[in-house]
């Protein structure tokens, strides 16, 4: 899916199915396990008191555990940085307080009637799959965003499309920059000469104009 900014500019979002958002909980459910495992054994050396400091560690293990990763460390738990996941919001914002709470909490619906029967159906029947408690917060499990390489572009100053470009427009745009090198002055002037009304530049300025926009979309200066 794509997600279209206010500045008009489109980024690929790609929200991640059952298979690897059930193994990224499961990694989160054996981490979870272990910590209270350690932290029972470390208590019961305190006789009764040790008991209640165990039932505090179990309570916050289980509800703050997934809060905690989430808005702390850019909506990922461990599972979900392992399975290289990540929590957003709907309009592409980083996920805050009341977002990881929300999703978070209503795990016990999605949890009826047994090992996350409503949970799964509601995001196998979801486009985004998004379970109840993801729907009610507005929020996404997507594949996090990797770096990739691309192609230099012309050294000029970055400087906005008049107009809205489509995404297809942006990527025809960067195509043009990145193959600055492939193609000869004489073939680019012509392409750009083409492009260049449709955006409202002057034809002296053509291919420096299509160059300046091409920046401008990767937020370069």
């Amino acid at each position: 899916m794509y997600l279209e900014t206010p500045e008009g500019i489109y980024l690929a979002l790609r929200p991640a199915g059952l298979p690897v958002r059930v193994l990224a909980f499961a990694i989160d459910l054996l981490l979870r396990a272990a910590l209270l495992a350690f932290a029972g054994a470390a208590w019961l050396y305190l006789g009764k008191f040790g008991l209640g400091l165990a039932s505090i560690s179990a309570f916050l293990l289980l509800w703050g555990y997934m809060v905690l990763f989430e808005v702390l460390n850019q909506g990922r738990s461990p599972g979900k940085q392992i399975m290289g996941l990540q929590v957003i919001y709907s309009d592409g914002t980083p996920i805050d307080w009341s977002g990881s709470l929300i999703r978070n909490l209503l795990r016990v619906i999605d949890l009826l009637p047994f090992a996350y029967c409503i949970g799964i159906l509601c995001l196998l029947n979801s486009a985004r799959f998004q379970r109840l408690g993801d729907l009610a917060a507005g929020t996404l499990v997507i594949y996090e965003a990797r770096p990739t390489q691309r192609k230099s572009l012309p050294e000029v100053t970055a400087s906005p499309s008049a107009r809205t470009l489509t995404r297809n427009e942006q990527h025809a745009l960067l195509n043009f920059a990145e193959r600055q090198q492939q193609l000869p002055k004489r073939r680019s002037e012509e392409l750009a000469a083409i492009i260049a009304p449709a955006l409202h530049i002057e034809p002296a300025q053509a291919v420096s104009g299509l160059y300046a926009i091409a920046r401008s979309i990767l937020g370069l200066r």
